[in-house]
């Protein structure tokens, strides 16, 4: 149950990130050259979006580390496994198994050293240039993003000790559309 909610809140963070900001990208882009319409200027010129790029990037990067996060739970993450695949069975547990440590390791050194970062920035004044946020919020992403990707990993590996399967993710489908066996599998077939 708390998995399935861990699940989902990851991918509204992350469906909600990029929207926003593909949202106020289009905002900021639109008033940049509607402020040239004579009609428009009194009422646009007021308006300052300066703020607009700082918050898209720091949106972006909260993005790609949940993601990345994601990315591991749903097997989308990149791989070379050409040679992993010729190993026999044993081996290439043995070898995957390791991989996936080493990933989880890796995440969490990444989010303890992240952790103390924000928490030593917590204590200064220190802020973002344009929205004036504290930093340590801003990179507040790191530990946070990096622990979620380390605790994937683990899920990921205890699965996969235990079933034999890694998570894959089939480019072609697509949720709540059945295709039919018999359908035709290029254009002008039936």
């Amino acid at each position: 149950m708390l998995l399935r909610i861990l699940d989902r809140l990851e991918e509204i963070i992350i469906a909600s990130l990029m929207g926003a900001a593909t949202l106020i990208t289009f905002i900021a882009v639109a008033h940049r050259f509607l402020v040239d319409v004579p009609v428009l200027y009194p009422y646009l010129f007021q308006i300052n979006l300066a703020w607009s790029q700082e918050l898209c990037i720091y949106m972006f990067i909260w993005m790609a580390k949940f993601g990345a996060a994601y990315g591991v739970r749903t097997g989308i993450h990149v791989g070379v496994d050409v040679l992993i695949n010729r190993l026999n069975e044993r081996w290439r547990k043995g070898v995957i198994l390791f991989g996936l440590f080493g990933g989880a390791l890796f995440t969490a050194i990444v989010g303890t050293m992240g952790a103390k970062f924000v928490i030593e920035l917590m204590h200064t004044d220190q802020v973002s240039p344009d929205l004036e946020l504290p930093s340590w919020l801003v990179y507040a992403c790191i530990p946070l993003g990096s622990y979620l990707m380390s605790f994937r990993f683990m899920q990921v590996m205890w699965s996969y000790w235990r079933d034999g399967e890694l998570p894959h993710h089939d480019a072609t489908h697509v949720d709540d559309i059945e295709v039919s066996p018999k359908a035709p599998i290029a254009l002008g077939e039936a």
